[in-house]
């Protein structure tokens, strides 16, 4: 048989019943996929930076951290976390409103996408079948810049109420429309043609070699992906099943910048339930200002001028302020633990990588020498984790763990991302489970 291209290979299969119409997106999506790996969620967690010696461990035993105070709320979920510290990036002198943070390149990129952050090159590649292809929040945002970019800076949806009515609007069991067919005949329609190909394919796989086999194994893995989401479709145009619950319509007081980004959390949250998107990020505050406004803990300010350069000895504000993020971090990772995959194949963390990113190492200094980041992954997740946690002191450059995270969903070919010049264009060792 003649060989194919795994995308081309997978096309022509469905071509006879043009079920590539219906679904050519999932198989882009398949396609790209890494051999061996699960295609995954990929949540960002983004702000500025921090003073280093508020985020360093108080001490570390091999690679278990003794988390710090401003960090202790990861003692919670330390069997599923990763710390990385001490990595430079392209430009370390690069400061506020640098596009390396998650882009890996400074100001400019003469690649094929241009300046491209990790989520919007990952977005390209995979092109994943959802709703919205990849859904970035934030509130107070607009004072600077963002760390996202599609050549030009993206700026997050600020408002929760436009965040939920973006989202969940048509998403959830409506009241259906008397002598309306039209939904369940598309429905069986879709369902016969996946009944057919699933026939044809398991038919000719008698006539092949091991090699086209796994490639068609592999597609009809995607055909039983579909299927699930077509059994559990609703009728408003969302996916039920599993842990897929539409979170209460966001309310309170949301023109505080804080409480409206805990709101997004939950949105973002449940859109991965509902598989209505895959790519998720939220951004709390833009990279010259961050208004708090956290009377529960005795704090409001604003970061950058009152925490980060004012007058705050021993950083005790500051401290409480990351105390609180990390507790939101946190908090995100406990809900994606909660909530069942519609499979059935454990939670909604064991096929989400959650990455929380700075755009600057050390923010005292301005520098970008420093670069910090904390992965979280559930059982059997794309990380190498152990019961203690783990914390990973590094001198490579920052963007092999962007490269990581690509890796971490399927994408392999890094060509068009970060910095041309470097020269291991690879994920950090020592971060995937083997």
């Amino acid at each position: 048989m003649r060989s194919h291209s795994r995308r081309n290979f997978i096309k022509g299969v469905g071509a006879s019943l043009g079920a590539s119409l219906l679904f050519s997106p999932f198989y882009d999506s398949i396609a790209n996929a890494a051999p061996g790996k699960k295609p995954k969620r990929l949540l960002i967690f983004f702000t500025m930076g921090t003073a280093p010696e508020v985020w360093k461990p108080k001490s570390v035993s091999g690679e278990t951290p003794t988390f710090s105070d401003a960090t202790s709320p990861l003692e919670q979920v330390k069997e599923h976390i990763v710390m990385v510290d001490g990595l430079p990036s392209a430009s370390p002198g690069n400061n506020h409103g640098s596009a390396d943070g998650i882009t890996g390149m400074g100001y400019h990129s003469a690649g094929p996408y241009g300046l491209i952050s990790v989520d919007q090159f990952i977005l390209e590649k995979l092109k994943p079948p959802t709703q919205i292809p990849s859904l970035l929040l934030g509130a107070d945002t607009s004072g600077g810049k963002t760390g996202f970019y599609k050549n030009n800076n993206l700026v997050p949806i600020g408002s929760p109420m436009s965040a939920y009515s973006t989202v969940f609007s048509g998403v959830g069991p409506t009241t259906p429309v008397p002598n309306d067919t039209s939904a369940e005949d598309r429905l069986r329609r879709r369902k016969s043609i996946l009944d057919n190909l699933k026939g044809e394919i398991t038919t000719l796989k008698g006539n092949l070699g091991a090699e086209q086999k796994y490639k068609l194994d592999l597609h009809l893995e995607s055909l039983r992906q579909i299927e699930q989401r077509l059994s559990t479709a609703m009728p408003g145009g969302g996916q039920g099943g599993g842990g897929c619950a539409v979170p209460t319509a966001p309310s309170g007081d949301m023109t505080n910048a804080m409480k409206a980004n805990q709101l997004h959390l939950d949105i973002l949250v449940g859109a991965f339930a509902c598989d209505i998107t895959r790519i998720g990020a939220i951004q709390w505050g833009s990279d010259q200002a961050m208004n708090v406004n956290l009377p529960e803990i005795g704090l409001t300010d604003e970061e950058h001028n009152g925490l980060i350069h004012g007058n705050d000895p021993g950083h005790v504000k500051l401290i409480k302020l990351e105390k609180w993020l990390h507790e939101q971090f946190v908090g995100v990772i406990k809900k994606l633990k909660e909530l069942p995959e519609a499979d059935g194949s454990g939670s909604l963390l064991d096929n989400t990588l959650v990455a929380w990113c700075r755009d600057m190492g050390d923010a005292p200094a301005h520098t970008q020498n420093e670069m910090k980041f904390v992965l979280a992954s559930g059982n059997g997740g794309y990380l190498k984790t152990s019961p203690g946690g783990r914390f990973i002191q590094s001198k490579e450059r920052h963007e092999r763990v962007l490269l990581s995270l690509c890796d971490a969903m399927g994408v392999t070919d890094y060509a068009g991302f970060g910095d041309p010049t470097l020269s291991a264009k690879s994920p950090l060792p020592g971060l995937a489970a083997t």
